[in-house]
């Protein structure tokens, strides 16, 4: 079995904890570079698709279990813009702590104001799609990737028609009821929708591995498009190798840092990449050295450089050379 791991916000300049499996496997991998990307980009290169926009919209219908068919989608994702004197801060739907009850409520208003232009579709409380009535190309990075910059409302979706329609989103929301609960407990509102993403599913994707365990929907999308198993992400490397076959490639997204990352959340972060090391990282290496993998390879595509690290059972055997800390990579 070959199986290869994409970690995002792996390496983070200001977290220097000791992680003996990863800086172990790192440290005895053969590794290789290229252009820093992102999971995103990471995504499109790896599946196949050509250079462009990434119809994330869509793949997000398809990996949550609809059928996207052939409208174009985009991405909608509830947001908070924080305004500071003369600026707009990004605040994504991860920070907000936003309730399933209360993203169909917004999406059911949505649809009722936009009922012959847009089609609001809530996947998860943080991933919300909007089917278009035409074309239309929004080119933003995805809200955890653009956190904390400040916001130019025109840049991510161009002038004319579709500003008009976020302007019209922005002021339905704001007087929303739940919005008006959010507020008095405490709470960001959802101000404003994040759109980017947009675009058709794709014809074809490339077939390069057995299963996608993963939980982005856009993974997902892409591995059903390819025709590879789609596998909603197990607790643990120890569950996933239960129910995985004994050969071929097999692709795991472990997306649990990039949030806590773009957040600030230092000690959130902390404890995400403990918790990776003890049910990932251990586990796949006590795997790698029992012959129960074969191979075993680590994507990091938003270092300093998109990375990828290759071991196999007979590479642990270099002890000259010696693991270093993670906060080295960055």
């Amino acid at each position: 079995m070959h199986c290869e791991l994409v970690v995002p916000g792996l390496f983070a300049a200001d977290a220097a904890e000791t992680l003996p499996a990863i800086e172990l496997l790192l440290a005895r991998a053969r590794a290789a570079s290229d252009e820093r990307c992102g999971l995103q980009g990471w995504l499109q290169r790896a599946f196949g698709l050509e250079d462009g926009p990434h119809a994330a919209g869509a793949l997000t219908v398809l990996g949550g279990g609809g059928e996207p068919g052939e409208d174009c989608w985009t991405r909608a994702d509830p947001v908070h813009l924080r305004v500071m004197r003369d600026r707009l801060i990004l605040v994504p739907g991860h920070a907000l702590g936003l309730r399933s009850e209360e993203a169909g409520a917004l999406c059911e208003a949505l649809n009722r104001h936009f009922s012959s232009e847009m089609r609001f579709e809530a996947v998860d409380p943080l991933r919300w799609c909007a089917r278009l009535a035409g074309e239309a190309g929004f080119a933003a990075d995805c809200p955890l990737d653009a956190a904390g910059r400040d916001v130019d409302l025109a840049a991510p979706t161009g002038r004319g028609e579709p500003h008009r329609l976020l302007n019209e989103a922005q002021m339905l929301l704001h007087g929303h009821p739940v919005n008006e609960a959010r507020e008095a407990h405490g709470e960001a509102p959802v101000n404003s929708l994040w759109l980017w993403g947009a675009g058709r599913k794709p014809r074809e994707a490339a077939n390069r591995w057995r299963s996608v365990s993963a939980e982005e929907p856009v993974a997902l999308g892409l591995a059903r498009v390819a025709g590879s198993r789609a596998l909603g992400l197990p607790a643990s490397a120890r569950e996933w190798l239960e129910r995985s076959p004994e050969e071929g490639r097999h692709l795991v997204v472990l997306d649990r840092l990039r949030a806590p990352l773009a957040l600030g959340e230092a000690a959130e972060y902390r404890e995400a990449r403990a918790a990776l090391e003890r049910e990932w990282f251990a586990p796949l290496l006590a795997a790698l050295r029992r012959g129960r993998i074969g191979m075993l390879t680590i994507h990091v595509p938003d270092g300093p450089e998109c990375m990828a690290y290759e071991t196999i059972r007979g590479d642990l055997r270099r002890f000259w050379r010696r693991p270093r800390r993670l906060h080295q990579y960055a």
